[in-house]
């Protein structure tokens, strides 16, 4: 453990960031796994994580922002959601630019990853916090001498107050498809999307920028580079059966992800692939 991180739950290890103006963001070295974000406005938690997330070894962390690669769901061959979320990645770098706060972290090829996806990597994860903006970047180098093709997601669990007064804006006139039917697409009609039961569906080629309202505040939600977004609330019947959420976690959530999921990612033997989920807490 490097003298920038501390034990966190489980044991695990940890690096919590702070910018100048009090913004504070908590990640994970397992499945560099953001897990907590206070913008320095009003100090309050935007980030849900269940009381009952596992935090050991081989397992997904319940809430924050899971890294999905490099496959999406069960949408393929590998395990659901790949191994990038229950993978050790390494801390490389914990710096301060414009008072923001910034952590670096990175994920190389191995045999047990070899043995799952034949390619050779490099997965960076930067975390920038600051202010009431919390930006997060993942970086994928194919370091091969084949092209490589994935399909990836920021699953980021954003904390509300009752995800039953909760809307999510900016969606109109966007095909969307259920999450595990990617040939069936439908325009959606409506100006603000409402969370009443299950929602689990993939937007394609969406605006680059969506609101998350609240009675009482909201969240911009920016997309850069990536193509999609994966809107998801289990519902209660589905959430009920999930052993790591806990009992109503689900009225306190919604999952809105930056994704490239519809048309895999392409990249060029030496070249890499860059996309970036941006939030900003008002």
């Amino acid at each position: 453990m490097s003298d920038a991180t501390r034990a966190g739950a489980g044991g695990l290890p940890m690096v919590a960031i702070r910018s100048t103006d009090g913004a504070i963001a908590h990640v994970y070295l397992h499945g560099a796994h953001v897990t907590s974000w206070k913008p320095a406005r009003d100090g309050d938690e935007r980030l849900f994580l269940s009381e009952r997330s596992e935090f050991r070894a081989g397992a997904a962390i319940r809430g924050g922002i899971p890294v999905i690669f490099p496959q999406f769901a069960a949408e393929g061959p590998l395990p659901r959601h790949g191994f990038a979320r229950t993978s050790e990645w390494i801390l490389d770098d914990v710096s301060t630019k414009g008072g923001d706060a910034i952590a670096t972290l990175s994920l190389r090829d191995s045999a047990d990853t070899r043995a799952i996806w034949n390619h050779e990597f490099r997965a960076t994860l930067g975390v920038r916090v600051g202010g009431d903006r919390l930006a997060v970047t993942l970086t994928v180098e194919n370091r091969g001498k084949t092209p490589l093709s994935f399909t990836a997601a920021l699953h980021s669990y954003l904390r509300v107050y009752d995800v039953r007064d909760t809307t999510l804006v900016g969606l109109r006139g966007t095909k969307h498809r259920d999450s595990g039917a990617p040939g069936t697409l439908v325009k959606e009609a409506s100006d603000a999307l409402h969370f009443e039961g299950e929602v689990d569906r993939v937007y394609v080629d969406v605006p680059r920028s969506l609101t998350l309202w609240e009675p009482e505040r909201s969240l911009e939600i920016g997309f850069e580079t990536f193509p999609d977004a994966v809107v998801w609330n289990p519902g209660p019947t589905k959430a009920a059966a999930l052993a790591d959420m806990e009992p109503n976690g689900e009225r306190h959530m919604v999952c809105v992800e930056a994704a490239a999921v519809q048309r895999p990612v392409s990249i060029a033997a030496g070249e890499q692939w860059s996309g970036t989920q941006r939030f900003r807490a008002g």
